[in-house]
């Protein structure tokens, strides 16, 4: 399944008079690791959220979000810390006296420092609200997953066309292979021209020589091991299980069949044709990198 490591998805709910914001949003990573902003009141409900997102994702690097918006009967209630307050005070004077300074805290500043507010909620049933969060996540969740899946099938579109490309190649250097044996049978008929007109020359020797030129022109193998890859990667592609590992792995070893290729071939068509297929490959693993 080529679904995307990135997306967006949000999701709205009500609970009592209040209106619930969840939103869980993506980006690449190599593993699964899940951030969550709630609200203080229901830190305590992150780890069954967090499960909840393990059994939606494998892979990137998620961030969800809780928002709370009170209704005009004001579930909350504000209360002001006068003793964090005061301290907030008091430090900052004193800090004003080491600096010499004569800036002080001002209120615009200290209303917004952590602890001088405190948001009192009514008594809450805890259960209600950790049912109410799942499934508002979940709802999110399949929003989230909708857009990595069509995100997934524009890559799957473009991956596909890289394959067919470096295969294009493929087919290309596999059609010059006969002009290209006939100038590497040429080349080796010289060598053994030079190799039996030295009497000191063995020909166990000569043998040998025949046997490793022969084998450094061939590319049969690679050709043949890398449309097995090439098969093995659209096969990935229809895969109902994240592929995202596998590919990355399945375009390490079309990269060296490609090399092997690159280093055997000494034909200037065929040397064009393995630059195409290398910077094909280069870009599928780019691509790769956003698949989970």
């Amino acid at each position: 399944m080529a679904r995307s490591m990135t997306g967006f998805g949000r999701a709205i709910t009500a609970y009592a008079e209040e209106q619930i914001t969840v939103e869980v949003s993506a980006v690449n990573h190599r593993f699964l690791e899940s951030s969550f902003r709630l609200p203080p009141s229901w830190a305590s409900l992150e780890a069954p959220l967090r499960e909840l997102v393990k059994q939606e994702t494998t892979r990137g690097k998620i961030n969800i979000s809780v928002r709370r918006e009170y209704g005009p009967s004001g579930r909350v209630r504000i209360r002001l810390d006068e003793d964090v307050s005061a301290h907030y005070v008091d430090a900052s004077r004193r800090l004003a006296e080491l600096l010499n300074s004569s800036e002080e805290l001002s209120l615009d500043r200290l209303v917004t420092l952590e602890g001088v507010f405190i948001h009192e909620d009514s008594a809450q049933d805890i259960e209600a609200v950790q049912a109410m969060l799942e499934a508002g996540l979940a709802e999110a969740l399949k929003a989230f997953n909708q857009a990595r899946d069509n995100e997934g099938a524009a890559l799957l579109r473009d991956m596909a066309a890289r394959m067919d490309a470096i295969e294009a190649s493929v087919v290309r250097v596999e059609a010059r292979f006969p002009e290209i044996s006939a100038l590497y049978r040429t080349r080796l008929s010289e060598r053994v021209r030079e190799l039996v007109a030295d009497a000191n020359v063995k020909e166990e020797r000569v043998a040998l020589e025949v046997a490793m030129m022969a084998d450094r022109m061939d590319v049969t193998e690679e050709t043949v091991r890398l449309r097995a890859h090439l098969e093995h990667g659209r096969k990935l592609f229809r895969s109902s299980e994240p592929v995202g590992r596998d590919l990355n792995f399945l375009i390490q070893e079309m990269g060296r069949e490609i090399n092997t290729m690159g280093s055997k071939l000494r034909d200037v068509e065929a040397a064009r044709e393995v630059l195409l297929m290398k910077s094909e490959l280069e870009k599928l693993r780019e691509q790769i990198q956003n698949i989970e």
